[in-house]
């Protein structure tokens, strides 16, 4: 989704200078809240700018495309992956899901990670990772195989996205920064939109396999490229203590738990695995209040505003992979139309997403999170109901585009809430936490609403609706913001 690589570009660019990872492997504790002036002292690793950064801004952003694309790449292709491997509607729900599951509950993880490993070891890691599980996908020989592949797949999107930005905002500083980032979020646009249509190409030219094996060769160039042009890896002080970072191991599988129970028991509608999900969940809890390295510091500054923003974040995703779920299969199942129309038909939602987005920061600014918070939600029940009215472009299409406007606000509003109290030091962890909700409620909204259709979808929005003017903060981002991006 259009939104998905923009979550952390204002928190990053504000707190670059606390600790972004840098490309040399030893960074600060910028994500997790542990940097501090100490760390904010040490020299940059890259004193001079980069002969190869905007090639290598190219080649991360290329990256993090496939990571973007491979979320609405597979919608087109479901029903022919589904007759091809024999898999159930709950099968191709888990195709889907798989994916976002993994990529979202490991997501702070792979930040951490980056921080103890370093940003370029972690990023090979996980593009390594990613491109052999996108080979393994396309070999599936059964849907189990699917399943499993698709969940490799999210757990190398988690270990290459947050190393890919932290490689960003070490090879750029000052106004090329700014750039270099407003770049990135455009990836974000281009994924979704190409994405479908590439699924739409491929389903119906050679075949759904084709839509993961596209991955191979964007995969290896990035894979030869990116350490030849980084050059060897540089030195900074601190980085024997930054190795010594500790990864929360118990609380990544609680959370990786938790969220596959309820995703599974949302899909299966089993109360057990929903009740496992709530012990995984209180688990959790306990263990964090126990840690000394949580996910999530409980002292925070501008918590209540950043769990707010992140939880309306994760209904906005939800509802919007949700709809891209039902229409997919309710367009070449109900209305019998081909792969290729499918992708034609998902473009104008791609652009509104994006549109939205736009308009939604104006309006942010000028009238504040919670009213257009809960308007954006009031126009996706709008087009939500109008989708099912008509046929295919007198009805869906402009439907969809709809909700895809009023969905693209949601998610600005709650990324610039969530990001808004959250000193500079915290950023990357702030960040991380949003792109979380996005991936998990993509998960999410797959799971409960997949068995369902289109004419389900106004009440969950209209419950948005209600939800983002009680979670989302008072007031309006600083007008101070955007200066700060361009440091």
């Amino acid at each position: 989704m259009p939104p998905h690589t923009e979550h952390g570009h204002n928190a990053h660019a504000h707190g670059h200078e606390h600790g972004h990872a840098h490309a040399d492997g030893h960074e600060h504790e910028r994500a997790h809240g542990q940097g501090g002036p100490a760390a904010a002292a040490h020299p940059h690793p890259y004193p001079h700018p980069h002969p190869h950064r905007w090639r290598l801004l190219l080649l991360l952003c290329l990256a993090q495309f496939l990571l973007i694309a491979d979320v609405t790449v597979v919608n087109v292709a479901l029903p022919a992956i589904g007759g091809d491997l024999g898999l159930s509607a709950s099968g191709l729900t888990w195709v889907v899901t798989a994916y976002t599951l993994f990529f979202g509950a490991l997501l702070l993880v792979g930040g951490r990670l980056a921080d103890r490993f370093g940003a370029r070891r972690m990023f090979l890691t996980g593009l390594t990772l990613f491109t052999a599980a996108s080979v393994a996908s396309g070999l599936a020989a059964g849907g189990g195989t699917l399943i499993a592949a698709r969940s490799a797949q999210g757990v190398g999107a988690a270990l290459l996205s947050p190393a890919a930005m932290a490689l960003v905002m070490a090879l750029f500083q000052g106004p090329a920064r700014h750039k270099a980032l407003g770049a990135w979020a455009a990836v974000g646009g281009a994924g979704a939109a190409v994405g479908v249509l590439l699924g739409g190409l491929l389903a119906d030219g050679p075949g759904w396999r084709w839509i993961f094996y596209v991955n191979l060769p964007a995969g290896t160039l990035a894979l030869i490229a990116v350490p030849l042009l980084l050059g060897p890896p540089r030195h900074t002080p601190g980085g024997q203590a930054q190795r010594r970072t500790r990864v929360d191991v118990p609380g990544a599988l609680l959370l990786t738990a938790a969220s596959a129970a309820l995703v599974y028991g949302l899909a299966e509608r089993s109360w057990p695995w929903l009740a496992a999900a709530v012990a995984a969940g209180a688990a959790l809890a306990l263990v964090q209040r126990r840690t000394r390295h949580r996910l999530l510091p409980a002292a925070l500054p501008g918590r209540r505003a950043l769990l707010g923003g992140s939880a309306v974040m994760l209904g906005a995703a939800g509802l919007l992979v949700a709809g891209f779920y039902l229409s997919s299969l309710h367009i070449q199942h109900t209305l019998g139309r081909s792969p290729l129309v499918t992708g034609l038909a998902f473009l104008p939602v791609a652009v509104a997403v994006t549109a939205g987005a736009h308009l939604g920061g104006r309006a942010v600014s000028r009238f504040g999170w919670r009213p257009v918070g809960a308007a954006a939600f009031a126009l996706a029940a709008a087009g939500a109901a109008l989708a099912p009215t008509g046929g295919l472009w007198t009805g869906l299409v402009p439907g969809f585009a709809v909700l895809a406007l009023g969905l693209g606000a949601a998610f600005v509003c709650a990324t610039t809430a969530a990001l808004s109290e959250v000193a500079p030091e915290h950023s990357g962890l702030a960040s991380g936490l949003v792109g979380t909700s996005h991936e998990l409620g993509a998960a999410l909204g797959v799971a409960a609403l997949a068995s369902g259709s289109f004419t389900a979808l106004p009440f969950p929005a209209l419950a948005l609706a209600l939800a983002a003017a009680a979670l989302l903060p008072t007031g309006r981002p600083s007008p101070t913001a955007a200066r700060a991006m361009a440091h």
